[in-house]
Order: C-alpha cells, then structure tokens, then sequence
C-alpha cells in the first residue's frame, strides 16, 4: 500500500478593516465573524428581579405590589414596570439571557407598555 498526499488549495485572504480581521472569498464575499452577545446587565437584573417578585406573589410571601416595594425600599410603580417583563414571549426572554435580545430593547424600552399577546411582542 503507497501513502498518497491530497492537497487542498483553499484561495481567500484575511484584510484588516476597522480593527477587525475580515476572510475575503475568492468572489469578493467578506465573511464577517459573527458578532458576539451583548449581555445587558441592567435589562437582565431587571428580568430576574420581576421573575423573583412574581414567584413571591404568586407563593404568597407578599400581597401586594406595595408590600414588595416596601421590602426592597423601592418605589412601587418600578415594581410595577418590572414585574411587566414576566409577562414578554419567552422567545424575547431567551434572548435576554443569551445577550441577543433585539437591538433597540433597552432598560428604558422594556418599562414602555407593549402588547401582551406575544406574537406582538416578536413583530
């Protein structure tokens, strides 16, 4: 049995742009890496506190907005707003937590009042 030696010849280059490095195909087709997740701190503290509050209402340690607010001395409107998050499609609530959520959900954004059917919520 002879050994055989296979080459393969891949044509592409690599071009600096911006500070990042770009594959160029051989038809001029960039391959851009993919970008990495954006985690939003602030919009996931806020997810995972709303989540924490509703598990407390519903378990029965609190009654009401009020009494939670007044345990966490926190205004009860932002509970409010907070605990709104629970009611986002979960799609929309994944991609929080992986970093991906869509471009222009911010902090601000999410306390803004949006449709509670989630197939609104994702268009």
């Amino acid at each position: 049995m002879t050994e055989q030696t296979v080459t393969v010849t891949v044509p592409f280059a690599i071009r600096k742009r911006g500070g990042r490095k770009l594959v160029i195909t051989p038809d001029g087709a960039n391959v851009a890496p993919q970008p990495r997740p954006r985690v939003d701190n602030t919009l996931l503290k806020a997810l995972a506190r709303g989540f924490r509050w509703h598990k407390m209402l519903r378990e029965g340690d609190y009654q009401t907005l009020e009494e939670i607010a007044n345990a966490e001395n926190i205004n009860s409107s932002y509970v409010s707003r907070v605990l709104r998050m629970t009611l986002l499609a979960p799609e929309i609530v994944e991609a929080i937590l992986a970093g991906k959520q869509p471009e222009g959900l911010t902090m601000a954004r999410a306390m803004q009042p949006f449709p509670l059917e989630w197939r609104h919520q994702t268009t």
